[in-house]
């Protein structure tokens, strides 16, 4: 039996994908130029023929001129080696077109990172492996991905390229990162990507699950699935499979079991043609069968290659088998020959990750012991090529745990020097495992501390400083008593500062003094760091007093030890606490403190100072200039490998919500779109609530992804603010007073407790709620009003208090002006509403007028938007229709400029709608038909004013009005004549 090389019902798909990707126009299409940067995400069960419809995809597009390009991402278990494919593709391509790759690597050298040879043990000799390199080393990670993607733009320049990647859902995480960069930035020629990857490996955990689902909201990018082969093309492929041709039991039993997957096929088929009709039930047991039919040495190399993954190079084959040369060469002939393994150069690798999968499942536990043993002897003397990722996996599987150790504290310096913290923190955290495996031997000399200190600072870098947190805790409860005396102040001090960023109970100032007072003393490069971050412990804190002079200590001692990245940590430190003075001497000094980390390649306090900044001008609403300080901290982070770090995330949310306020809700939705499925869930959380808020401004029902948020509220306080917003929209929305109270209450209560009670932001959750309340407030029962005085009282005077206990000295910016000033003007408009307490017309004139004020000089479109349209409609009801419509035009046109349909929905319920000019002169108004619904109901004509925003006075004429049409003597007659004309229900 021979593999069928003819594409077999596929191709309706085959044109899909050809066309998504612009190798082919659209039969609707003019003929004309294919715009660049097309990308198709192709899935399908593994076997179904995603590699077969590529090899068809790959000959349509050299057949019309295009440079094909092809990556794979391979299983190595643990290894994750970072950007494998693009080093394949780069290979490929030096050596194709040497002369286009050496021109762009000579404009782009940190291309040379991917070079296949350049990433191998011993490839970065003599090079200083310490921990303070590596953040340095992250600055390359954007650099390479600008260099990658202009390397696909010079080869495009030659002729369109189609760039593959397949097996995605091998991808390790920095291979993502970078697909999502290629994906998201265009091109100027015409570059199409397309990247497979298994669906059913996508289980609910998989990293490539949530990405999936993110890249599938970039503009160009397509999704084609490949679902099972219909029954009749799973005979036509048979019928090429065996010529000869099976009887139709066996046929039938292959559609049967086949289930439409290709590959399920071959094998069936395979079986079926062989000596005999035997054919197993199990598909396990039939890939082995393909081995039964090889000899000794073709069997012995089949199962050395599947303890190396899905591809293996001849060196480190014939190195871990134990076979001569001549018997390899022989025994990988009959391997190939019997379709068993492809050979790729170099390198050999199964005819399908399935047929790999089952050998190695059928070795016996000491035989993978063994061959892991023998591919780990030959990576460390040198007879085979390979990464310390994939000496530490095959050491750790042979238990060669001491060799794993080193080799996996190796892999996690390496995967950060090319910016990627993920998967530095696996590596570190295998180590740790490895570290206190019992089996292990004690010739590895590793220090704890720094070990756990590292996978610590990594896990912060990807974003989960929960998990470091949880990491630095553990160990501190392990270390032994006659542990170093450096390593519990130096788990200490990494413990305080991850604890600063994650909502605790926790003093972290309290755990940076212990720090200080474990430290030994002396001039040492521990007590400088100790030093350093107590005093940006104690500011971010706000006990400025206090950091100062241990900044200060810290930045001496830090210049006498020749240590600039820590010293420019300390300046930006004590830059930062700069605040009891006027503002331009905080961001004087924290401009040069940016100045200083930039030439000292210090990116972390580079990205901290960025922030301060955006914060200060956030502060006093300069939002412009706040919006180019975050997005210049978030770049700088991205550029780095650090997209989820402290600050340089805190920056993109920030920036988030500048947007948001400045009406650029399309850049809220750029700025929310997460392309990186592996994101951390509380970064996600966060940027999700931004999100929205804009989704739901726009009139979308955001109500069951807002109770998703809910396991977020204690995690992260930001979460819980702005979800809780959304929860008291919701409940307003639905005509819930009851469900309005409870979003509050919850809120308050969550906050309160991870923060303090008298929060900030409760004034807005406070004035949220009233707003939110108001609609219903007109139709409360009479008996109902007192009990709803009470809650409107208690929500004013929450507010009130925070207010109250205010720290004086603290700057108050035109964001809490603006929202101090709309919780007066809510508990007005709600007394009024109640017809209880009500304030005087122009008290609440007044306090709406101040309110739009204040948003106005805050610059907060939506909210400036509602208070207007607020305004409008007090404006309305005391008589002033000239204001009234002035206000109303304003709000509409903000609300068009944003799409806040249900913003302009209440402007035109607002507005009324007037009668038709054709309308009989004693037919109703809308107007009237909407007055006599309520007057039907039982409403007073002061509670039907206060609920259409419109005087007593005018309800009574509309009301006598009404009367006159209907012929009605009074209110109860207007009621009963208007239900049997079916006027109202």
């Amino acid at each position: 039996m021979t593999t069928s090389r003819t594409l077999v019902g596929r191709d309706a798909e085959l044109a899909e994908t050809a066309v998504a990707l612009g190798v082919l126009a659209s039969p609707a299409q003019d003929p004309g130029p294919t715009p660049a940067g097309r990308v198709v995400l192709l899935s399908g069960d593994a076997g179904v023929g995603k590699t077969r419809l590529l090899t068809a995809l790959r000959d349509l597009a050299v057949d019309r001129g295009w440079r094909v390009l092809a990556g794979h991402c391979l299983d190595l278990g643990d290894s994750a080696l970072p950007y494998l494919p693009f080093s394949e593709v780069l290979g490929r391509l030096a050596a194709d077109r040497p002369e286009l790759v050496e021109r762009v690597t000579a404009e782009q050298p940190v291309l040379l990172r991917l070079q296949p040879g350049r990433r191998v043990l011993g490839a970065g000799a003599g090079r200083a492996e310490g921990a303070d390199r590596d953040e340095t080393s992250a600055l390359a990670r954007g650099d390479l991905f600008e260099a990658v993607h202009a390397l696909l733009g010079a080869a495009a320049e030659e002729a369109p390229v189609l760039l593959v990647v397949e097996d995605a859902h091998w991808a390790d995480r920095s291979t993502r990162d970078l697909l999502s960069f290629l994906f998201g930035r265009p091109f100027g020629g015409r570059v199409a990507i397309v990247a497979s990857y298994r669906s059913d490996d996508l289980h609910r955990r998989h990293p490539l699950r949530r990405q999936v689902a993110e890249w599938s909201r970039l503009q160009g990018v397509d999704r084609v699935a490949l679902g099972p082969l219909p029954d009749a093309a799973v005979r036509e492929l048979v019928a090429q499979l065996a010529p000869d041709g099976l009887d139709e039991r066996a046929l039938g039993a292959i559609v049967d079991r086949a289930e439409g997957n290709a590959f399920f096929v071959e094998e069936l088929t395979s079986a079926a043609s062989g000596s005999g009709d035997w054919v197993p039930a199990d598909l396990a047991d039939l890939l082995l069968v393909r081995l039964d039919r090889l000899g000794d040495a073709a069997r012995r190399l089949v199962r050395t290659a599947s303890a190396a993954g899905r591809k293996v190079s001849h060196e480190a084959l014939e190195a871990a088998s134990g076979l001569d040369p001549v018997a390899v060469d022989e025994g990988l002939r009959e391997a190939v020959e019997m379709n068993v393994l492809v050979a790729d150069d170099d390198t050999y690798s199964f005819r399908h990750a399935l047929l790999g999968e089952a050998v190695y499942d059928d070795l016996l536990p000491g035989e993978r012991v063994r061959l892991h043993g023998q591919y780990a002897e030959a990576l460390r003397e040198g007879r085979a090529r390979g990464t310390a990722a994939e000496l530490a996996r095959h050491a750790r599987l042979a238990l060669d745990l001491d060799t794993a150790l080193v080799a996996s504290v190796r892999a996690g310096r390496e995967a950060t020097a090319v910016g990627g913290p993920g998967e530095a923190a696996h590596h570190y955290q295998q180590a740790l495992e490895l570290l206190a495996d019992p089996r292990r031997g004690a010739s590895a000399d590793v220090d704890l501390s720094q070990l756990v200190v590292s996978a610590a600072d990594a896990l912060t870098q990807s974003g989960e400083p929960e998990r470091a947190a949880a990491l630095l805790r553990e160990q501190l409860d392990r270390l032994p008593a006659d542990a170093s005396p450096l390593w519990r102040p130096r788990l200490l001090t990494a413990y305080a500062g991850v604890l600063l960023i994650i909502e605790t109970d926790l003093d972290p100032a309290a755990v940076a003094a212990e720090a200080v007072a474990l430290t030994p003393p002396g001039e040492t490069p521990l007590r400088a760091r100790v030093l350093a971050n107590q005093a940006g412990v104690l500011g971010s804190l706000g006990r400025w007093d206090e950091a100062e002079p241990v900044g200060l200590d810290a930045l001496a001692l830090a210049e006498r030890l020749d240590l600039p990245e820590l010293a420019s940590d300390a300046i930006t430190t004590l830059s930062a606490l700069k605040k009891s003075g006027p503002k331009e001497g905080l961001r004087a000094a924290l401009v040069d403190a940016v100045d200083r980390a930039e030439r000292t390649g210090a990116v972390h306090a580079e990205l901290r100072g960025r922030f301060f900044l955006g914060r200060s001008y956030q502060d006093w609403g300069e939002l412009d200039t706040a919006a180019e300080w975050f997005r210049g901290a978030m770049d700088r982070a991205t550029a780095v490998g650090l997209p989820w770090a402290p600050y340089g995330f805190e920056s993109r949310w920030q920036l988030a919500l500048v947007d948001l306020v400045r009406g650029r809700w399309d850049s809220v939705l750029e700025l929310t779109a997460v392309a990186d499925g592996s994101a951390p869930p509380v970064p996600r959380a966060m940027l999700r609530t931004v999100r929205l808020l804009v989704l739901q401004g726009r009139g979308e029902e955001v109500g069951a992804q807002v109770r998703e948020l809910r396991r977020f509220w204690e995690r992260e306080g930001g979460v819980a603010i702005h979800a809780a917003e959304l929860e008291l929209v919701c409940a307003g929305r639905a005509g819930d007073p009851r469900a309005v109270l409870a979003a509050y209450a919850d809120a308050v209560e969550v906050l309160g407790r991870i923060w303090h009670p008298w929060f900030t932001a409760r004034i807005r959750l406070a004035a949220t709620a009233l707003r939110e309340l108001a609609p219903a407030l007109p139709r409360l029962a009479t008996a109902d009003r007192a009990v709803w005085v009470g809650e409107v009282e208690r929500l004013h005077a929450d507010g009130r208090a925070v207010l109250d206990r205010a720290d004086p000295s603290v700057h108050w910016g035109p964001e809490g002006r603006a929202w101090a000033a709309r919780l007066e003007a809510e508990a007005l408009r709600a007394r009024w509403l109640l017809g209880t307490g009500a304030p005087e017309q122009d008290a609440l004139v007044g306090a709406w007028r101040a309110t739009v004020a204040a948003f106005e000089e805050h610059g907060h479109a939506h909210e400036l938007a509602r208070s207007r349209a607020a305004l409008a409609g007090v404006l309305r009801a005391v008589g002033d229709p000239a204001g009234a419509r002035e206000e109303a035009d304003a709000a509409r046109a903000a609300a068009r400029r944003l799409g806040a349909q249900p913003l302009l929905d209440e402007l035109r319920a607002l507005g009324g709608t007037a009668a038709r000019a054709d309308e009989a002169p004693d037919a109703l108004t809308a107007r009237e038909a909407e007055i006599l619904a309520l007057v039907a109901q039982g409403r007073s004509n002061g509670e039907i004013g206060r609920q259409l925003f419109i005087s007593t006075k005018t309800v009574s004429v509309h009301v006598s009005r009404i009367l006159a049409k209907l012929g009605a003597a009074g209110r109860t007659e207007a009621a009963a004549i208007a239900r049997r004309r079916g006027l109202v229900d």
